[in-house]
């Protein structure tokens, strides 16, 4: 049985508190509590897990708080979310059978590109830009691959999501964060279940971090809300950095 001590189960609490923030706001939630839950004596497997059933309490406080300011009608995207939620548990129940590896030394790559293109394109804020993609073809390719993407391996998650809706649907920097968090519930919910046939979460810590994360995100997304793109922007740069800076000290 996992036991734990109140000094780690309150760095583990303020930990979730802190990812619920982040990843209301830009995503990459997973890279602050994923290492601590490893550190707590979780296997990677348990850590990713747990890490499902806490980060499902966040993205869902984020997302109703964006829909309760009226920034994203969650009815219209209930079809894209179930496309998610199930691409996210079959990228679960296939963790063990698909070899992620060169996954892992390509995801680096593509978290700096995202960073350099939020850091140095220019005019990027909150108002919605050219559409590249009609909005069927996004739900039909994006949403499944970065679900299934999320269910396999999961950190950097809301990253693709986000710069999936600013580079294809066109959306501006507010607005993309804002549509990304019920999709991004969706998988962790379709993730969560494929661990769980495994017997893989931390249920009590997990949801005891659950609610952390309630409170983080409710501040994070009301502060995103608050300051759009100004607030939104310099913190993906720093999440998607120091993600693929984890990535790569992983594989040396």
């Amino acid at each position: 049985m996992f036991e734990v001590s109140l000094d780690l189960a309150m760095l583990l609490l303020g930990a979730a508190f802190f990812a619920g923030f982040v990843d209301a706001i830009a995503g990459g939630g997973g890279l602050i509590t994923v290492p601590i839950l490893i550190m707590a004596g979780a296997s990677p497997l348990q850590a990713l897990s747990t890490n499902k059933v806490q980060g499902v309490f966040g993205a869902a406080t984020s997302a109703l708080s964006y829909a309760g300011s009226g920034h994203v009608d969650l009815r219209k995207q209930w079809k894209a979310a179930l496309l998610s939620g199930v691409a996210g548990l079959a990228g679960a129940i296939l963790v063990s059978k698909i070899p992620t590896d060169g996954l892992r030394y390509a995801l680096p790559v593509v978290l700096i590109a995202i960073a350099a293109f939020f850091a140095f394109r220019p005019g990027l804020g909150d108002e919605d830009r050219v559409e590249r993609i009609r909005p069927a073809a996004f739900t039909a390719f994006v949403v499944p691959l970065v679900g299934f993407y999320d269910g396999l391996i999961g950190p950097g998650t809301g990253s693709f999501f986000m710069i999936g809706f600013v580079m294809l649907a066109g959306y501006g920097v507010l607005k993309a964060t804002a549509h990304t968090k019920l999709l991004n519930f969706a998988s962790n919910v379709g993730g969560l279940i494929g661990f769980a046939a495994m017997g893989a979460p931390w249920w009590v810590m997990g949801l005891s971090m659950g609610v952390a994360q309630i409170f983080g995100a409710r501040l994070g997304s009301h502060m995103a809300m608050k300051n759009g793109a100004k607030l939104i922007r310099p913190l993906l740069v720093a999440t998607s950095s120091i993600l693929a800076l984890k990535l790569i000290w992983d594989l040396l």
